[in-house]
């Protein structure tokens, strides 16, 4: 192991002779420096681990000396030490991207602990996430073998979405794969859970908030509680991507609470978005709104409506709210969208929905440049997120933000990453979503899908006397025998939605106040 090279510059470095001798026996090796200017010689000639600066010296001072350190190396860790407690020094250091900020008299521990902080950072983290997630991982699986509610599967898999995320960034791929193992044993189960409860829960007082009661049971209090609200629909959203946009809506907002729902089957934009703005189930979309319900056979846009819907919707729950409707599915929209925030900052509530996430997983399917880029869950999170960042979304919060309006953040279903074909045999006329199928004479493997052949049973439209209604489990995708092996290897490891998993099912609703 190489040994830590530390330079350390101090116009008074002799009174710190016992420091520097505490550190050499912890094995770091330290280069005294009484000055500014001999620094900067100093580190163009040497490469330093890290670099301890004291802010008061004669000739150069220490915000000098850190700003030309900057601009001769840029990676390199400074520790800033100074007598000084005043504020605007703290905020010039930190500005300048110290690493740690000291104020004397020092001790000994604290220069070891900023070192650790600084140079074991990852290290320690990977240990101590490492030895954590062991221990989770055995609560985690005693859970599953118990778990018996709806609430208590939201409970588990926001633990395998946080451990997910903590395990990814110490790149250990043993302890990635026996998580991915428990995710899927995790799907197993929750895959029979929903087949054993689904259909009580719509007529269950104690079932979760499905995507037709969201409006109403959710978001419209909320509103109802405001003067002015966003509420943001992100198609295609999964939990974990929330979580990465989450972080940067902390810059501008306030999370109040989280009410994460279940998205109904098919866990599909036709029916989940569509129950979400009109209330209804599908069932109750298709005989009460015949005249915008687009069935599976119809020619057109499935989701036209949802503007339509959500009128109905409010003047069936006697609220004349002024409020305006945006859905947002390419960069022109969303310029017109920020170009247009004076026309409808006042309104009641505002909704927008962004098709960006749906997009992506449907170009990771035809799109070889977008495969190599979301190849995994980890990189699709980052492009989602990278998205976000450049957005017109965010652009839109921010201005949300400035004007104290309440900010809502929602999906109607998530999407999963499907891996392993089962085959399937029907009609031209059956659905052709990949996650499930409805038509009639539908042939399946029985152990890979959730059937349900009276579909009215679980508030589904159903387009012919005979039929039926088939979900796939886990990550699993519908093959046809013919051609099998081609459409295989072309959908293979793409994101798909419209069938039973967490990633799929359990999706998030979030409520945020604006930062003053």
């Amino acid at each position: 192991m190489n040994t830590i090279q530390i330079l350390w510059v101090d116009d008074e470095i002799n009174l710190l002779k016992p420091h520097i001798l505490f550190l050499e026996k912890k094995n770091y090796q330290v280069t005294p420096c009484t000055n500014g200017a001999d620094a900067l010689d100093m580190v163009k000639e040497n490469n330093y681990d890290v670099i301890f600066l004291d802010e008061n010296m004669p000739g150069l001072s220490g915000l000098e000396t850190l700003t030309e350190i900057n601009n001769m190396v840029s990676n390199v860790p400074i520790i800033m030490i100074t007598k000084s407690e005043e504020e605007y020094l703290m905020e010039e250091a930190i500005g300048s991207k110290i690493a740690d900020y000291l104020i004397k008299p020092v001790n000994p521990n604290q220069i070891l602990l900023s070192l650790k902080k600084n140079l074991d950072h990852n290290r320690l983290i990977s240990e101590r996430t490492t030895i954590n997630y062991q221990q989770e991982f055995r609560k985690i699986s005693m859970e599953l073998a118990q778990v018996n509610s709806h609430q208590e599967w939201v409970d588990i898999y926001k633990k395998l979405v946080h451990w997910e995320l903590e395990l990814e960034n110490i790149d250990d791929a043993g302890l990635l794969g026996i998580l991915e193992s428990q995710k899927q044993e995790a799907n197993q189960i929750f895959f029979k859970f929903i087949k054993n409860n689904y259909a009580d829960w719509f007529y269950d007082d104690d079932a979760p908030v499905l995507s037709h009661q969201l409006f109403k049971k959710v978001i419209l209090p909320e509103i109802d509680s405001s003067d002015k609200t966003l509420v943001i629909v992100v198609d295609n959203l999964r939990y974990d991507q929330y979580l990465m946009i989450e972080k940067t809506i902390a810059n501008n907002y306030k999370k109040q609470k989280e009410t994460p729902f279940y998205s109904i089957l098919p866990t599909a934009t036709h029916y989940a978005r569509n129950a979400i703005f009109s209330g209804l189930t599908p069932l109750e979309m298709a005989t009460k709104h015949k005249d915008i319900w687009l069935g599976e056979n119809d020619e057109g846009g499935k989701n036209m409506y949802e503007e339509e819907f959500l009128k109905r919707q409010l003047k069936r729950l006697q609220k004349e709210y002024t409020f305006s409707y945006h859905k947002i599915s390419n960069q022109k929209a969303g310029k017109d969208l920020i170009q247009n925030y004076n026309q409808y900052k006042d309104n009641k509530f505002n909704m927008v929905v962004f098709n960006f996430v749906d997009m992506l997983s449907h170009a990771k399917t035809d799109t070889k440049v977008i495969r190599e880029l979301a190849s995994d869950d980890k990189s699709y999170r980052a492009l989602t997120d990278s998205w976000f960042q450049n957005s017109p979304m965010l652009e839109l919060i921010k201005k949300a933000q400035k004007d104290n309006i309440k900010l809502i953040l929602t999906t109607d279903h998530g999407t999963i990453n499907c891996s392993k074909p089962t085959q399937v045999i029907g009609t031209k006329a059956i659905a052709s979503n990949l996650r499930y199928k409805t038509g009639r004479s539908i042939t399946y493997q029985e152990k890979d899908v959730y059937a349900e052949h009276d579909p009215k049973q679980i508030f589904l439209p159903q387009e012919h006397i005979n039929s039926s209604f088939i979900f796939a489990k886990d990550n699993l995708f519908f093959v046809y025998p013919n051609n099998q092996n081609h459409y295989t290897k072309y959908f293979k490891d793409t994101y798909q939605h419209g069938g039973i998993s967490l990633e799929e099912m359990i999706i998030p609703c979030a409520v945020f106040n604006p930062k003053n």
